[in-house]
């Protein structure tokens, strides 16, 4: 057998279901790996090896068990026999869900850092599936960024690039991914917050649809933009986590997505909601990516067209008034507001200054903006855009932090809000509008700069589908050779 991190989410996931390994062999390497690669790479803020180490006990007894019960299964075999379908796979979460007895930091300096007391909806769901929690992943202060630096812990760095980010805010359970630290990770995403990490760390990111998974949903998202999905090294890899985290009736995403799809007609656009208030100019990189990506679909016999959208420039105010509002009431004493990060600080104010009114007028807009650009996609199977528009950028090149050497923590932050927010906007501009809308999406590795899948800095392409097209976009990716 390869190194156990070496392997595929599903070969992981298969040795351990036919007991080729056990439950504490896996924990205990990926808890190694962790404290040989995250002192450099930022990606765990939490560990949790002791916990880990008795909950893979427990699977490894339950496991004895059930072969006990089964003396017909052998390595080698399949044993689905009352086993959960991620039994014994080590995972993190992002350190803005609530696992029982550890501490959520929402990557602030503002909250007081006390343990959960019960694990939040989407980490119930993965334990119920079998998963041994490792610890909690780096996120920018309450999720709000594309990047994952935050003034509690050392940044989470790119394992492609140290120097530059892992994107946000999902970034340390990518970088997490990237470096072999952990099989495949969950994240949420509201804004880009799975696609942007998974595409500056090289990996598949599938964001679902609204509704498909609930346990990813917010309570304080008024314009319901957040949903759970994958991070994962291949469309297989994350079509197992699918079938935790969404299990379709009568069938499973990790059998279905060998089926390739249909010729498909692909609409290929550059435009942006963004674009107006906040212009942009793709990178060279980003758009070698989307011409990498358009042959590989035409090759693979899809037909890929442009496609000129139109799209109401009222959108970046509305997508900025919805998206920022649960910051505003979040439960911060005002003695402590000082300790917001200059971002997060400008938008709870403005949030707080803001009316009911405005919120309200803001979401109707936004429920029209998905209604005509739905309509619009429509006009084609999927769409196609770049990831990203401009390469994995430095750490702390959003907020003018010297994250560039090893001391932390950091020099003060500039304090520049709204450059850093443009900055994201313009690196970032094809992700938010997916969420309001809320269509599934995927990101792929499409490119590397070095020439070769592994060399230099990855850069990818978004596929954009209309509801319930998970699994198509998955085929897709996996036609592609992801």
């Amino acid at each position: 057998m390869a190194e156990i991190h070496e392997l595929s989410a599903v070969r992981l996931r298969d040795a351990l279901q036919t007991g080729e390994l056990s439950a504490r062999e896996a924990a205990a390497h990926f808890l190694a790996r962790i404290e040989s690669k995250n002192r450099l790479l930022g990606a765990f803020v939490t560990l949790t090896a002791d916990q880990a180490m008795a909950d893979a006990r427990l699977a490894d007894e339950r496991f004895a068990r059930l072969r006990k019960g089964f003396p017909e299964v052998s390595p080698g075999k399949q044993n689905a026999e009352g086993l959960a379908v991620l039994h014994g796979m080590p995972l993190g979460f992002k350190d803005l869900a609530d696992v029982a007895g550890v501490v959520t930091t929402h990557g602030s300096a503002a909250l007081d850092h006390k343990p959960a007391l019960m694990d939040g909806g989407l980490v119930a769901v993965l334990k119920s599936a079998g998963v041994i929690s490792l610890g909690k992943t780096q996120v920018p202060e309450f999720g709000l960024t594309a990047y994952s630096e935050n003034r509690i812990a050392p940044p989470s760095r790119n394992p492609h690039a140290p120097s530059r980010s892992s994107g946000g805010s999902s970034g340390g359970s990518a970088a997490a991914v990237a470096a072999g630290m952990l099989p495949f990770a969950p994240g949420t995403d509201g804004g880009g917050s799975v696609r942007i990490p998974a595409a500056a760390c090289g990996l598949v990111g599938l964001k679902p649809g609204r509704g498909l998974v609930p346990s990813g949903e917010s309570s304080g998202d008024p314009a319901r933009l957040v949903v759970a999905g994958p991070l994962a090294r291949s469309a297989e890899d994350a079509a197992l986590m699918m079938d935790a985290l969404a299990p379709p009736p009568g069938a499973n995403y990790r059998e279905a997505v060998r089926h390739e799809p249909d010729r498909l007609r692909i609409g290929l656009t550059l435009d942006s909601p963004l674009s107006t208030t906040f212009p942009f100019t793709p990178e060279k990189e980003a758009l070698d990516a989307l011409l990498a990506g358009s042959a590989l679909l035409e090759h693979a016999g899809h037909i890929v067209t442009e496609a000129a959208v139109r799209y109401d420039n009222r959108y970046p105010d509305a997508f900025t008034t919805a998206w920022t509002a649960a910051v505003g009431t979040a439960r911060i004493s005002p003695h402590r507001e000082a300790l917001l990060a200059p971002l997060t600080r400008a938008f709870r104010r403005r949030a707080q200054q803001r009316s009911a009114a405005k919120l309200n007028e803001s979401l109707a807009f936004l429920r029209q903006f998905e209604r005509d650009t739905v309509t619009q996609y429509g006009q084609w199977d999927l769409m196609l855009m770049p990831a990203l528009a401009q390469l994995p950028r430095p750490v702390g090149w959003f907020t003018g932090a010297a994250h560039g050497d090893d001391r932390w923590p950091a020099s003060e932050w500039a304090g520049d809000a709204d450059g850093d927010y443009r900055k994201q906007c313009e690196y970032a501009p094809w992700s938010s509008m997916v969420n309001v809308c809320g269509l599934p999406a995927i990101t792929i590795p499409v490119h590397w700069t070095g020439g070769r899948p592994g060399e230099g800095l990855p850069m990818g392409i978004q596929l954009v589908g209309p509801l319930g097209s998970e699994l198509l976009l998955l085929q897709v990716a996996a036609q592609l050779g992801f």
